[in-house]
């Protein structure tokens, strides 16, 4: 069961002043005029701290979809060579639309049942173009009627689809936390320098479907229905410590 949305994101920024320790009684020194003490080196230990998140989604990459078919004679070889025919027709329609082999799995059982001879099988397909898969399953239809039973598709993701929805909201989040802290410093009239340290602090996923999962949406979806409930969704939460240059830091040309 799909997760609630998470809350709209909140944003949280401070400004740090420079930590400026106190400072050790200074020695007594005898001398003719005093020493002058050394021109600041800048502000350190300015800093901006900054929350941000994000939240993005992604449609599935994969969608398989099962075809069965069956004979049942009285002879043992018209009822393999009525589902090698058809088995033969499935796996060219979808080569010639650019189906990979490896894309392909078949599975064929035989058996004898009274006096009878029985042959099944299961042709299962991968197809990682949605428009592809129609295509075919149109033709198989049309072509091989109530011969065939074609299963709704079951959409999914690729691991490496889901690695890269990871990926992409963390760095979204990342960017997002940049952001809001240039504008932090822009309020101030500073200038944003180099990060100096960013933390994933929270990280979320919820709905999508995996290739281990079993379809479990009702036959009567349409295409699109079933493609919004395979969607995953991913937030991300971060949190960063900018320095801040200042206006002083400011190269003048």
């Amino acid at each position: 069961m799909a997760l609630a949305a998470p809350p709209p994101a909140r944003v949280f920024a401070e400004l740090v002043p420079a930590r400026s320790p106190t400072p050790a009684p200074a020695p007594l020194v005898l001398a003719r005029s005093p020493t002058p003490a050394p021109a600041p080196l800048g502000p350190l230990g300015r800093e901006v701290h900054v929350s941000g998140s994000a939240e993005l989604s992604a449609g599935p990459d994969r969608a398989r979809v099962s075809v069965r078919l069956g004979s049942r004679k009285d002879a043992a070889g018209a009822a393999r060579s009525s589902v090698s025919r058809r088995l033969e027709y499935i796996a060219q329609s979808a080569r010639q639309r650019g189906v990979p082999e490896e894309n392909m799995t078949v599975t064929e059982d035989f058996s004898r049942v009274e006096n009878t001879y029985q042959m099944e099988a299961e042709v299962c397909i991968v197809f990682g173009d949605f428009g592809k898969m129609q295509n075919v399953c149109n033709l198989l239809i049309e072509k091989l009627g109530t011969s065939v039973t074609i299963s709704p598709p079951h959409f999914y993701h690729t691991p490496e689809a889901v690695d890269n929805l990871r990926r992409q909201v963390c760095v979204a989040a990342v960017g997002n936390t940049r952001r809001k802290a240039q504008e932090v410093c822009h309020l101030f009239g500073q200038s944003l320098g180099k990060p100096l340290l960013i933390r994933e602090e929270e990280t979320r996923e919820w709905g999508g479907h995996i290739d281990s999962h079993l379809p479990n949406s009702p036959d009567g979806l349409t295409l699109q229905e079933r493609i919004q409930n395979a969607t995953a969704h991913a937030s991300c939460r971060v949190f960063a410590v900018f320095e801040i240059k200042g206006k002083g830091n400011r190269r003048t040309k």
